[in-house]
């Protein structure tokens, strides 16, 4: 099919297109037909509509295309079997510079979420990351450590979980440190779960539950993109990345029921259930992350199924003992136009997954807030889990299937409200 133009119009379309209707066509020209409190969002539904009528090459015309009239056109617009493509209009010199990091950046992040799990082993998630965020700048060094090494240096979290794939495990560490002085102090941490496909382990899933696990290292491909967008934007203080990444299988290797983890910090932990592994792997990168005595720490994780059924997959979900940095990344989700929203967390979370054999068991009590939970358990890694610490629970990472916004697979939700976050924080 021959390129069509789209314009944008803020009037209704002509009778004969409907009442209220959203497209209008004449003379290989169509028009998108908004309402002005409603405009971005009916731009997103336009492209993903134009999709669905298997329209995959277009150009955006007329005066009223502006950075993000462009970009959400493209949220709705492309698919995961990348076969749409957009002309885009003359915009401004730093316009179409952030929008050309968004297209490499976010767009990355969509990819390495909807890629199979065939390709993308742990190691692999974990040095695609650092080639991602060391393209955007000299400034950055990094180590990954996998396999038996984890053992090695008692990083136990991500080894036990890992244990039961051939594809050894890794963590990740990142320093991006463009003051150049290796003394100087870490302002943000980042944490993410990188669990490259999760069967649930020994507590098996149903098929229905397992078929998009290739996206359950959506965290890690969160603070990565996050950290690289950032970058290319001009943050210019020390940030550390720490991916935890890991194939959760069964074999005859695989952790069961019963084992009990030690970790670092001195904490134990009795597995009470294998498919709560996420928790178990962010333990070991939130370790590292506190040793290092951020200012702030983040950590992302496709975490738990509670958290989708409170927000769908229309929200991230977000958890903090933190009021007020809570609200800092609320307020950076509004400028960045990315949908939010707040669970609870509060101090008795923190007591209802005990255990008769360890300091506490991964998973919590029958009838409790499973996202809560999750989230409290995560606070036991860190020593002022109470101040600077923002726990987001990625329920909007990933759509099984499509809607009238999205396609079917990954969002890219996120990554621009952490980048705008983490660059205000000093």
């Amino acid at each position: 099919m021959s390129m069509l133009s789209i314009l944008l119009s803020d009037k209704p379309a002509p009778s004969q297109w409907g009442k209220d209707a959203l497209l209008s066509f004449s003379d290989g020209t169509i028009t998108i037909h908004y309402k002005p409190e409603h405009r971005l969002g009916a731009i997103q539904r336009a492209g993903r509509k134009l999709d669905n009528q298997g329209i995959n090459s277009v150009k955006l015309s007329g005066e009223n295309w502006d950075l993000e009239a462009c970009w959400h056109f493209w949220l709705g617009y492309r698919n995961a079997k990348k076969s749409t493509k957009v002309t885009w209009p003359t915009l401004n010199s730093k316009e179409k510079q952030e929008l050309n990091y968004r297209l490499a950046i976010i767009d990355w992040c969509r990819d390495i979420v909807n890629q199979q799990a065939e390709t993308l082993s742990p190691l692999e998630l974990a040095t695609q990351s650092a080639k991602l965020i060391s393209s955007y700048s000299a400034d950055v060094s990094y180590n990954i450590i996998s396999g038996e090494a984890l053992k090695e240096h008692d990083y136990m979290g991500i080894y036990t979980v890992g244990k039961g794939s051939d594809r050894p495990a890794a963590l990740l560490e990142l320093d991006f440190n463009p003051t150049n002085n290796p003394k100087a102090p870490v302002t943000t941490c980042l944490v993410g779960k990188g669990i490259t496909f999760d069967s649930g382990g020994y507590s098996l899933k149903p098929s229905s539950f397992m078929e998009s696990m290739r996206a359950d290292m959506g965290g890690a491909a969160l603070v990565t993109g996050a950290l690289a967008l950032a970058i290319a934007r001009g943050v210019n203080h020390r940030i550390k990345l720490y991916l935890c990444c890991a194939d959760n299988l069964v074999s005859g290797n695989a952790f069961k029921l019963g084992d009990i983890i030690h970790y670092r910090n001195g904490k134990t932990v009795e597995v009470d259930n294998t498919d709560a592994e996420g928790r178990l792997v962010l333990a070991d990168g939130l370790i590292c992350a506190d040793n290092d005595k951020p200012h702030y720490i983040i950590d992302c994780a496709t975490l738990t199924g509670a958290a989708k059924i409170a927000v769908g997959n229309d929200y991230q979900s977000l958890l903090s003992f933190d009021d007020k940095f809570a609200s800092r990344l609320l307020a950076s989700s509004e400028i960045e136009h990315e949908a939010f929203w707040r669970l609870p967390l509060a101090e008795f979370h923190r007591s209802q997954f005990p255990s008769a054999f360890a300091d506490i068991a991964n998973s919590g009590l029958p009838n409790t807030a499973g996202a809560s939970t999750a989230a409290a358990f995560l606070s036991h890694f860190i020593k002022n889990y109470q101040q600077n610490w923002l726990h987001i629970d990625c329920s909007a990472t990933f759509r099984k299937s499509s809607t009238a916004l999205w396609a079917t697979g990954a969002t890219g939700i996120g990554v621009r409200t952490i980048a705008n976050l983490i660059d205000k924080l000093k």
